[in-house]
């Protein structure tokens, strides 16, 4: 079986100096491409900036932008069994990019921003992926909620959500506890563990996944 699995965050341009980005350290994706590899299964990472080694055995793919992540994840989904999306992907990007370092001259500064290609939401139509289906969900309120509606608009088979706004988990820790969303109808909640523990997990869950293909 093909692991297809995105990590980490998207530098989106302002001028050749600055970047837009988030507080993803990648640790939860690559955790997930450990445990993959260490379960037997082939592993194709596509990754944006971060500070951690590929595990051995993965084929990694680097990336910087949303629309590199979108290119990267296009040319190999059809080569997986299941594409699991835990990058934390920006959603808008900066027109224009400025050719040139901006100077602070003006009191303010308006940046313009448009909407980046939703990679999740194009796995399964524009894609045309019909693998097992992952996606993460990173959120601050409501989370059962909103986790469930991204699983049916994005035509997942598991939404892994977590509460961001928590200081003790997630962005820039070690540990993380996640609440698992089937398409089935059913929830699985994981305790507060670590990332690698939560990896090994999730990868046994996601592998008794019956393939829709």
């Amino acid at each position: 079986m093909h692991f297809l699995i995105t990590a980490g965050p998207t530098r989106e341009p302002i001028d050749p100096v600055r970047y837009l980005s988030n507080r993803s350290s990648g640790k939860m994706g690559y955790a997930l491409a450990a445990a993959a590899r260490a379960a037997g299964y082939s592993v194709t990472l596509v990754s944006g900036p971060v500070a951690i080694a590929a595990p051995d055995g993965v084929t990694l793919i680097p990336v910087e932008t949303a629309q590199e992540m979108f290119d990267g994840v296009a040319a190999r989904i059809t080569e997986a069994d299941v594409a699991i999306f835990c990058a934390a992907v920006a959603d808008y990007r900066v027109v224009p990019v400025a050719d040139g370092k901006i100077k602070k001259t003006a009191d303010e500064l308006t940046l313009r921003l448009v909407k980046n290609r939703d990679i999740l939401g194009s796995a399964r139509g524009v894609f045309g992926f019909g693998g097992v289906l992952v996606g993460f969900a990173a959120e601050t309120s409501e989370l059962a909620r909103h986790a469930v509606d991204k699983l049916h608009r994005k035509g997942c088979d598991l939404i892994v959500a977590n509460d961001v706004s928590r200081r003790d988990i997630a962005f820039d820790r070690d540990v993380n506890e996640l609440s698992l969303f089937f398409a089935d109808g059913t929830r699985e909640d994981l305790p507060l563990a670590s990332k690698d523990e939560l990896a090994g997990i999730l990868i046994a869950r996601i592998a008794a996944l019956p393939l829709p293909r």
